[in-house]
């Protein structure tokens, strides 16, 4: 019987990856990767160049219909597949990351008259400039005693398409009143694929407000914003598809663009940290997925629905049907990482990294490693990027408390990479006290590479750790998707124990460095709760600053 192939396309925040799988065993033929010419708009509108105000974060959307016209055909070549055996693709995205487009799809920074616009692009997952708008939505939220604020830890972000549909009619009303809909990216992509819009029910729960079947009310939308009334049945209320659905047929344009076949199934799309669960066969309660790069997303399915303080939303079906999906994460990770080597590093180290072949992480991990924990006397706190959980807020800025005359730029890199175990330990630790237990933690995402990293998150949450099989993981998931959107498999868990792959307990902690870490980890609370709960200010007071600035 000639084997059967399916693609999977995962969409991050700097590339696209096209990876082909076989639907029989999950092996990986071949993959390829396309680089976004505009990466992220976060300074100046590539279009105009004109600046852009603190926390914005666009992107062009050209730039994701590249990736299926090279990466695909290209990952096709590299297989040595025959497209005509290629009988599915799926994609998955960053979220929360929309486009304003008109009916037949066309985003509207395409348009001559909007080309200068910046509200006209894609707003990227990381753009935060609609936290006070944020801030309103949850306000009157909780005035209102809103049913669904629960659901979503009692805060909602600045990230999600409430938050980001507001700053749009206030700030750009002409952009917003042009709009046909506010689309998620990762229905967008799957738009251009079948040339049907499908909204997925994953973004549509976590990021759309979208619970028990319902947005939020026109009334509360109105006391927002009397302009504001008819957001949801107007600009994000469509047509929902449930994960490893097939939104339709592959479209003879996408089937040029692709090399592939008119006619394939298309999945309905999804989000890169939840197309991963079943990928790393993390599809029971108790599984923590940490899909870590440039931030972390925590994603795992419990058997009940409960209200977790600071969780990024709780789905019905949002991983796999049958289970209740829970969503929390670390807006940055990799990206403080990056930020503090850019930045704050001397020179010097790059040329030592250059001399011993190594990566200037991979040294700056290599010579602070052997230190005793503690040694540096430091403690950071890893909001450089804001705060998604627990705290929910995008207005905190990052900390590094301790440094001396004597501290070293190791020694900080070190701390910050404590500082993202120390919030993923809040993260677990908040599951557990609100009744969803963690047992088992997966890594999947670039970060997992980084061996001391691995067991010094696995010291501090006291958890063993697993880490998927593959450098491609959302791909991986995609493919997943794909192959049950074909019809080769039954349901997504039927696929995932089939292509999944992960290594299990690859980690586990040192009980001696988890009980060092235990008091360190106490200060980073003391400091996390000063700081991020009220007591004091200081961080919004600059924020505002330096938006005035």
């Amino acid at each position: 019987m000639t084997e059967k192939y399916v693609i999977g396309v995962d969409y991050g925040t700097l590339s696209g990856r096209a990876l082909i799988v076989r639907a029989s065993d999950g092996h990986e033929m071949g993959s390829a990767v396309f680089d976004y010419p505009n990466a992220v708009m976060d300074r100046v509108l590539n279009a105009s160049g004109a600046a852009l105000g603190p926390d914005w974060a666009l992107q062009d959307p050209q730039d994701y219909v590249d990736v299926l016209r090279n990466a695909v055909p290209e990952a096709l070549r590299i297989s040595g597949v025959n497209p005509a055996d290629v009988v599915g693709i799926a994609t998955d995205f960053t979220a929360c990351t929309m486009i304003p487009v008109l009916e037949d799809g066309t985003p509207l920074c395409q348009l001559p008259e909007f080309k200068n616009n910046p509200h006209a692009y894609v707003k990227l997952w990381k753009h935060h400039a609609a936290q006070p708008h944020a801030d309103r939505i949850n306000q009157l939220a909780r005035e209102r005693n809103e049913k669904w604020l629960p659901r979503y830890g009692g805060q909602i972000s600045s990230e999600w398409e409430l938050a980001k549909g507001l700053q749009l009619l206030e700030e750009a009303p002409e952009v917003y009143n042009r709009m046909y809909k506010f689309v998620e990216a990762a229905d967008w992509i799957i738009w251009q694929l079948c040339g049907s819009y499908v909204r997925n029910a994953c973004t549509a729960g976590y990021k759309g407000n979208l619970q028990d079947g319902q947005y939020p009310s026109r009334e509360y939308f109105k006391a927002l914003n009397p302009a504001f009334e008819n957001f949801a049945e107007e600009k994000i209320a469509h047509t929902i598809g449930q994960l490893g659905d097939n939104a339709g047929p592959l479209t003879a344009q996408a089937a040029q663009w692709t090399g592939l076949s008119a006619g394939i199934a298309v999945a309905v799309g999804n989000v890169d940290a939840h197309v991963t669960a079943p990928a790393a066969k993390a599809t029971e309660p108790g599984q923590m997925v940490a899909i870590m790069g440039t931030s972390t997303c925590h994603v795992m399915n419990h058997d009940a629905i409960t209200e977790v303080p600071g969780m990024c939303g709780v789905v019905d079906g949002g991983i796999v049907s049958g289970l209740y999906g829970y969503e929390a994460g670390q807006s940055g990770v990799g990206d403080i990482f990056a930020w503090y080597v850019e930045n704050q590093v001397p020179a010097k180290y790059f040329d030592e990294a250059k001399a011993n072949n190594k990566s200037i992480h991979q040294h700056l991990t290599d010579i602070s490693a052997d230190e005793a924990i503690g040694a540096h006397g430091l403690i950071a706190l890893d909001w450089q990027s804001g705060n998604r959980s627990v705290l929910v807020d995008h207005e905190l800025s990052g900390l590094v408390l301790g440094t001396t005359l004597t501290t070293t730029a190791e020694q900080i890199y070190r701390a910050l990479l404590e500082a993202t175990a120390y919030g993923t330990r809040v993260i677990v630790d908040t599951f557990a006290k609100s009744g969803v237990p963690v047992k088992e933690f997966i890594v999947a995402g670039g970060l997992l590479k980084n061996k001391f990293l691995m067991q010094l998150y696995s010291d501090v949450t006291r958890l063993p750790i697993s880490t998927i099989d593959t450098d491609q993981g959302p791909a991986l998931g995609s493919a997943i998707h794909a192959a049950v959107a074909a019809q080769l498999y039954t349901n997504v868990n039927q696929a995932a124990e089939v292509m999944g792959r992960v290594n299990k307990h690859v980690y586990l902690p040192n009980e001696e460095r988890s009980k060092q870490y235990d008091g360190l980890y106490k200060e980073y609370l003391e400091l996390h709760d000063y700081f991020g709960r009220g007591a004091n200010n200081v961080m919004k007071r600059l924020k505002q600053m330096k938006r005035e600035g």
